[in-house]
């Protein structure tokens, strides 16, 4: 039986310092953020229960409830990156808590999970990219979109596949973030980081069409602190708005509807790579911290060169 996550354990003082400290200092997202409250309150159903109220006594915590909390998730069937997820959130909390003085010993320290498989992301071939960036202008040519989803379907996943950025990085971005003559866009990564990408060929003359369609029907529109991204009723674009665009051409082009957006991010980067660019340069295009992060796509590279060996070597 699942764990639910005891609805009033965010009201316990030390976890509300926790939850400001993620925020002002690690500058952590919206997203993480909401996954280290539901992980912790878990915890505190774990240990005191789910309708305990706060505040709890964090120091009567010892490795023997730790340990079982991290159990709790085995015995229901989670994933190894779960588990993992749970128990760095917790380990987390508990050093804060040392920080502060809170407990002495941290009873996650030692705890290890299980292993995660290793798993290589899935990417789609050149030829896959295609017929998918081909897909809006098709169905405009046929008169079943109209010119703006049109022009701001194919700016967008051109953009995407051209950068490698993340939809988070990616629906924000505002005119005056793009250099037409550099052919460069800056964006906001993690940790509210700013990196400089190249936007090709397509995706600088996409954007431009854009533009100029924009300012025609609004020239606030096309102002440099406008939003480049809009939905069809020119409100804001959402990342679940971009996945439902993206699950519509991928059913024209025939290809996997579980395909996401971010796909086009390992596509991009296993592409480059592929065709020689530097390990480093792609790191940096892709704002990976770490190097190990994005040595992941050379493993994608030898095994699409092991299935093509496979394929058509006499003596395989």
């Amino acid at each position: 039986m699942k764990l639910r996550p005891n609805s009033r354990a965010t009201e316990d003082p030390a976890l509300a310092r926790f939850m400001r400290y993620l925020m002002a200092e690690r500058n952590v997202s919206p997203h993480t953020l909401s996954g280290y409250a539901s992980d912790l309150g878990q915890l505190v159903t774990s240990v005191w229960g789910g309708d305990a109220a706060p505040p709890y006594p964090w120091r009567e915590v010892s490795e023997r409830e730790a340990r079982a909390f991290v159990l709790s998730f085995a015995q229901d069937g989670s994933t190894p990156a779960t588990m993992q997820r749970k128990l760095a959130a917790a380990r987390s909390f508990c050093r804060f808590l040392q920080r502060e003085e809170t407990i002495l010993d941290n009873p996650f320290a030692l705890l290890r999970g299980p292993r995660k498989a290793k798993t290589l992301p899935k990417v789609l071939s050149v030829g896959e990219i295609e017929r998918f960036l081909a897909c809006p202008r098709r169905d405009y040519d046929e008169g079943t979109l109209d010119e703006y989803p049109f022009l701001r379907d194919t700016a967008l996943f051109e953009s995407l596949y051209s950068t490698g950025c993340r939809i988070s990085e990616m629906t924000p971005v505002v005119w005056g973030e793009i250099d037409f003559g550099r052919g460069t866009l800056v964006v906001t990564g993690k940790g509210s980081k700013d990196r400089l990408v190249i936007l090709g060929r397509p995706a600088l003359e996409a954007l431009r069409r854009l533009r100029e369609m924009v300012e025609s029907l609004d020239p606030a529109l096309a102002q440099e602190k406008a939003a480049v991204f809009l939905s069809d009723r020119m409100g804001k674009l959402t990342p679940r708005f971009v996945e439902r665009r993206m699950k519509r051409y991928l059913a024209e082009a025939g290809l996997p509807l579980d395909v996401t957006p971010h796909k086009l991010r390992h596509s991009f980067a296993t592409h480059l790579l592929d065709a020689g660019a530097d390990l480093r340069a792609v790191q940096e295009m892709l704002g990976h911290a770490s190097l190990s992060t994005t040595q992941v796509y050379t493993h994608v590279s030898v095994e699409r060169l092991r299935d093509e060996y496979a394929k058509a070597h006499p003596r395989a």
